[in-house]
């Protein structure tokens, strides 16, 4: 055993000699050296299953044991419940001995065990961002005496909330912590998957003077198994029995993940292959586990997956995607293509965990086009997608970098309300102090804060008394009363399910009584609905049904999208392709080269309508919309646009326009045109949960600025006349 290994806690040295352990990983020893001989942050940066937890659990605890703390030592922040549960299982085993109680701390711990915490409160607290903003808000007053000497900042799975306001959130709570207890606690961020690691450093070390330490671990070469399949879902009922049985054989007898990219792929799939094994007498392992699945289900999934020697089978969107311990997975299963590189990789990451190579499979399903179908439906985008994702990887080792958002309007409110809700009242000189100080809000100008406070007086969710104090208004009360009001993203108001007294999950709209819909991979039967309650009574019948959620689009980045063309138009073969793939990709490749897309990005498709292929990502192919309507629609005398962001967009132009709507898009990319001059005066675009309160002034300018990409367009406009 190393050096680090003498320095730790000794019950921490008898657990690992109990389990067996011959020796710290390369990122533990890395670990240990940070934390015990600097007062640096730390990012762990390494690939699932490296032992990046135990890297910084193993010295944290260590300097908790050797200087206990007076309160809570170490805060553990993490995206979703099922990792801060799992987390919470693997610590309380390595406590055993120790005299360090560790809580867990969500809406679904019980509150008596919350209260033990709060009556002594020590140790590690493993908590979500909304749980935190709840504690920030209703334990203003006790804030001192919870963490006053805490020690540490543990932020798992960092890239799930960089770039996003959720993140940006967190950076937020940790500077009103540090401004209350007058220190900043040491930031230790965990990431499996992380292309630029100076963009995580900065957000790491947010609103602090330390630098972040980064170690280089070295990692043997993983092994990988890859395959990507395709089928045509066609009218008769026999394809979609040969796609069905394809999934069921794929995961017969297995441990198996299958990821989707919605709620309702997850519940089709396990729908169907359930009754395939009802109709060969095979046993029910099937489960389903996403947001809208009730707790109990959601464990009683987890468990499954967790029992060794047990085949089962669950369907998850990205709720099983972060780090998770699910023990000996044999096999993931993706349907259609992940949205980026980093998504590919987390998921990736779930096989393969027990020294044996990681073995992914990848489905396409796309409706067949008719022979009539104009060239851009007859594209087979999702396979496209995969194959550029998976090559990205396999190539470059490229991942999409992230970057917080400029203008984060909707938080910029949240934090206002919260503050104001925690303080009680505040002048409003001392209440811009504290939140311009906030980093994320560096953008945030005094006299955009001004605007934004005026217009919230206006609106009653802020009043100012006589003394010229600020409190929350009388429509405020209405908004930070209710609990959805801590986090920061939106809540759909979802109707709950339930079989007697037992709750199976939600669902969006309930249907009429007597109908029947899917949830939890199961059928059910509207018996009642009670809509003052917001509750669904059904009961379980045969067959299969579906049920539709709203779907939450992500963004795709322009690497991608380039690497799609690429793929399109070289003649390379790709190993993994399997049958039915490689043949699809052949058919397109040939269509493509015979209707000239490898020499333009723009291609008639009949008379007056013609189609683009921008090669860009959804950001830019925003832009690019925007920059059609506002510019060209008159001078191209255009009816219509429409397309499949980022894919392609489908133009209907004036008589004879088409030869001037390349060079029209080339000279408006070479003019001064800024995003400010895409959004009209008339708009007010709300993309965040509370961006309806916010003065439409302020909406236009952060729309203009985190929604649209002038720049890149540029670039890449630059590049449709250049060949490759």
């Amino acid at each position: 055993m190393t050096n680090a290994f003498n320095r730790l806690a000794p019950f921490i040295q008898e657990y690992i000699y109990h389990h067996n352990w011959t020796e710290l990983r390369p990122v533990q020893i890395a670990a240990c050296e940070v934390i015990f001989d600097t007062d640096a942050h730390l990012l762990v940066a390494a690939a699932t299953a490296a032992g990046k937890t135990e890297a910084a659990f193993l010295p944290v605890l260590t300097v908790l044991h050797n200087h206990p703390t007076n309160t809570i030592g170490a805060l553990y922040i993490s995206p979703i419940k099922a990792l801060i549960n799992d987390q919470f299982e693997r610590l309380n085993g390595l406590l055993k001995t120790a005299d360090i109680p560790v809580y867990h701390w969500h809406g679904d711990v019980a509150q008596s065990r919350k209260n033990q915490l709060l009556k002594n409160p020590q140790g590690i607290l493993q908590i979500t961002p909304e749980s935190l903003e709840s504690l920030l808000i209703n334990k203003h007053h006790d804030l001192v005496r919870l963490f006053g000497d805490l020690k540490f900042v543990i932020i798992d799975e960092i890239h799930a909330f960089m770039g996003s306001e959720r993140g940006c959130q967190i950076i937020c709570q940790l500077q009103r912590l540090a401004n209350t207890i007058q220190s900043q606690p040491r930031r230790i961020g965990l990431s499996a998957t992380l292309g630029d690691y100076s963009l995580a450093e900065e957000w790491l070390r947010s609103g602090t003077d330390k630098q972040v330490i980064t170690p280089t671990i070295e990692v043997g070469k993983r092994q990988i198994k890859l395959a990507v399949e395709h089928f045509y879902l066609r009218d008769d009922i026999n394809s979609s029995a040969i796609y069905d049985n394809y999934l069921f054989n794929l995961t017969k007898n297995q441990k198996c993940l299958i990821f989707a990219n919605n709620r309702t792929q997850t519940e089709s799939v396990i729908a169907s292959l359930r009754q395939i094994a009802q109709e060969q007498a095979q046993p029910d392992i099937y489960h389903v586990h996403h947001g809208s699945i009730s707790a109990s289900l959601r464990q009683a999934a987890e468990k499954a997956m967790q029992e060794p020697h047990h085949p089962a089978v669950t369907a998850a969107t990205l709720t099983l995607e972060l780090g998770i311990d699910i023990g000996n997975l044999e096999r993931v299963i993706q349907l259609e293509s992940p949205l980026s590189v980093a998504s590919f990789l987390q998921r990736l990451g779930r096989a393969g965990r027990r020294g044996v190579a990681a073995d992914m499979r990848f489905v396409c399903v796309e409706d067949e086009p008719s022979q009539e179908a104009y060239l851009p439906e007859q594209i087979p985008w999702q396979l496209l997608q995969c194959i550029a994702i998976i090559q990205l990887y396999l190539e470059e080792r490229w991942i999409e970098p992230i970057k917080p958002p400029k203008y984060p309007l909707s938080l910029l409110y949240h934090q206002t309300m919260s503050i104001l809700l925690a303080t009680g009242e505040i002048s409003p000189a001392n209440l811009a102090k504290q939140v311009l100080k906030f980093p994320p809000f560096a953008a945030i100008t005094q006299e955009d804060f001004k605007l934004l406070l005026r217009y919230l007086i206006d609106i009653n969710h802020i009043h100012k008394t006589e003394q010229g104090k600020l409190i929350i208004g009388l429509a405020g009360e209405k908004i930070v009363g209710r609990f959805q009001f801590y986090a920061v993203f939106a809540d759909n108001q979802e109707y709950v399910v339930k079989q007697g007294t037992t709750e199976i999950g939600s669902i969006v709209t309930p249907p009429p009584v007597g109908n029947q819909f899917g949830l939890a991979g199961r059928t059910w039967e509207v018996l009642e609905v009670d809509f003052k309650r917001k509750v669904v009574l059904a009961k379980q019948v045969d067959g299969k049904a579906t049920v539709y959620w709203r779907g939450s689009g992500g963004s795709i980045h322009t690497k991608i999208l380039r690497k799609m063309r690429q793929v399109l138009l070289e003649d390379m073969e790709y190993s993994y392709l399997q049958k039915n793939a490689k043949q699809r990709l052949k058919i397109v490749r040939e269509l493509v080269q015979s209707a000239g897309l490898a020499k333009s990005n723009i291609l008639q498709l009949d008379k007056n309508k013609c189609c683009i292929f921008p090669w860009v990502g959804t950001v830019t192919y925003r832009t690019l919309e925007r920059l059609l309507n506002s510019f060209c629609r008159e001078s191209l005398e255009i009816s219509s646009i429409g397309g499949i962001n980022p894919y392609y967009l489908i133009l209907k132009l004036g008589k004879g326009k088409f030869k001037n709507l390349q060079p029209e898009i080339a000279s408006l990319c070479e003019q001064r045109i800024s995003a400010e001059d895409l959004v009209s005066t008339a708009e007010a675009p709300e993309m965040q949960k509370y961006d309806e309160f916010i003065p439409h002034p302020l909406l236009r300018k952060a729309f203009a600025h985190d929604y649209l990409d002038i720049e890149e367009l540029r670039q890449q406009v630059a590049l449709w006349n250049c060949p490759e």
